[in-house]
């Protein structure tokens, strides 16, 4: 990670927006809550254009601070979160598909929590693990002090059950039961439970929600509020409005305790909306982009993504700059003045482009892998190979070869246009080419 800011600069200088009233005076590092949510589309919220949402919780976070147009995750679960804990690109991190059993995100890879807690913060991970379901990768041996939620990919929200058979509910280590309470309202239960415990330290809270993946059930006020909405947006829309209530629930929280001027809050999704059967099809949102869960078209990796921290960072701005999952870890690191040394990240922060909208995107080139397929943006060019076409009712069909296309041209990823740009395909080839080579050398 580049650092472009002295701890100094960053907070005092380039940010420039501290009053001296505000809780940065007593010298106190910022709390930061990371809100990861599940299958949820690239426009799925009112302030991203979906008009027949109602979120007024994640438009709030937009309205107090930054929203991004492009920004870019993974296609599944696993890879997605596996990005985001160790600030690296898929094939670097370890994990190219979903995991299962001791699979997952390896211990020699640092993760943000533990640059945090290595710095006097409490973590702690409520919600969905999916990088691994033995103890030895598992969220206690990564970084977190505390886990309550489940290690698998996924469980229904009342029995917990991760399967027909499978229960996957626990605290730290220990499996626990809870059958009949609403997961995501444990989750907030949680949250307050572990911010109150010490007030003296500064807190990491990753709330990786479980909403709104299958099985989806939300509360029966929302399947009423959306009652004229045909089915399957229906139900999928009152899962989100679900979400976003409770989202509300702890932005109250925190407001209620003097903390919310001192929390960065960050929010995103994990990877595009789901077109499973168990999702109703097709209930997910994402405009014109091609794609869903499951494919490397924009509709499957672009997501969401939002970070507020009132009176310090811009209020109501949108910034179009290319960003990813992989630049919340030198981001926060940055935000909270920590030191970067030995950190060993494809990401990079972007307090610049946050602070300054005329500022190109920190990447040249970001880098996607799922399964034997991969894909490759750089500047408006986007490079795949083998892209699976996702449609409901398992009507997916995998494009064989090589598939460009040039996203300011043709942002729905229609033409494959490698016929006309041969040396653009030799000049995105090489750069896939010096990636793999960039990960054998690391492997020596």
């Amino acid at each position: 990670m580049k650092s472009f800011f002295t701890s100094q600069q960053l907070v005092f200088g380039s940010i420039g927006m501290l009053s001296s009233g505000m809780a940065l005076a007593q010298n106190s590092k910022p709390n930061v809550i990371l809100i990861y949510t599940d299958d949820q589309g690239a426009l799925d919220a009112n302030c991203y254009g979906a008009s027949d949402l109602y979120t007024p919780n994640i438009d709030a976070l937009a309205n107090e601070g930054v929203r991004f147009t492009q920004f870019y995750a993974a296609p599944v679960s696993s890879i997605s979160r596996a990005c985001l804990m160790s600030g690296q690109f898929s094939k670097r991190a370890g994990v190219v598909t979903n995991v299962i059993g001791n699979a997952g995100l390896r211990p020699e890879k640092e993760t943000i929590a533990e640059r945090l807690k290595a710095n006097g913060y409490r973590t702690a991970l409520i919600g969905k693990w999916h990088l691994g379901e033995t103890m030895e990768i598992g969220p206690n041996a990564q970084g977190f002090d505390y886990f309550y939620g489940f290690r698998g990919g996924l469980i229904d929200s009342y029995s917990h059950l991760g399967g027909d058979t499978h229960h996957d509910l626990w605290r730290n280590e220990q499996h626990i039961y809870s059958f009949g309470n609403f997961f995501t309202d444990e989750n907030i239960k949680e949250i307050k439970r572990f911010i109150q415990e010490d007030k003296n330290q500064p807190f990491f809270v990753y709330w990786a929600s479980n909403i709104p993946h299958y099985p989806l059930l939300p509360h029966e006020k929302w399947i009423e509020y959306y009652a004229q909405l045909p089915i399957p947006r229906k139900m999928y829309a009152a899962y989100i409005s679900t979400l976003d209530e409770y989202i509300g629930q702890l932005r109250t929280f925190l407001k209620s305790e003097g903390l919310d001027k001192n929390t960065i809050i960050i929010f995103q999704s994990d990877n595009g909306h789901s077109l499973e059967t168990r999702s109703y099809g097709q209930g997910g949102y994402c405009g014109n982009l091609r794609g869903a869960k499951d494919s490397l078209f924009e509709g499957g990796i672009r997501v969401p993504a939002i970070i507020s921290w009132p009176g310090i960072l811009p209020e109501g701005e949108v910034r179009n700059q290319v960003a990813m999952n992989i630049d919340w870890f030198p981001t926060i690191v940055d935000l909270c003045q920590l030191s970067d040394e030995g950190m060993e990240v494809d990401g990079e922060s972007l307090v610049p482009i946050l602070n300054d909208a005329s500022l190109k995107s920190p990447h040249d080139v970001l880098h996607f892998d799922f399964w034997t397929r991969w894909a490759l943006r750089c500047g408006d060019w986007k490079l795949l190979k083998d892209p699976m076409d996702v449609k409901p009712n398992g009507k997916s069909t995998e494009i064989k070869g090589l598939f460009l296309v040039n996203l300011k041209n043709d942002s729905t990823e229609s033409v494959n246009v490698i016929e006309q740009y041969p040396e653009k395909v030799k000049e995105l080839l090489n750069l896939r080419k010096e990636y793999e080579l960039s990960l054998l050398e690391k492997n020596k």
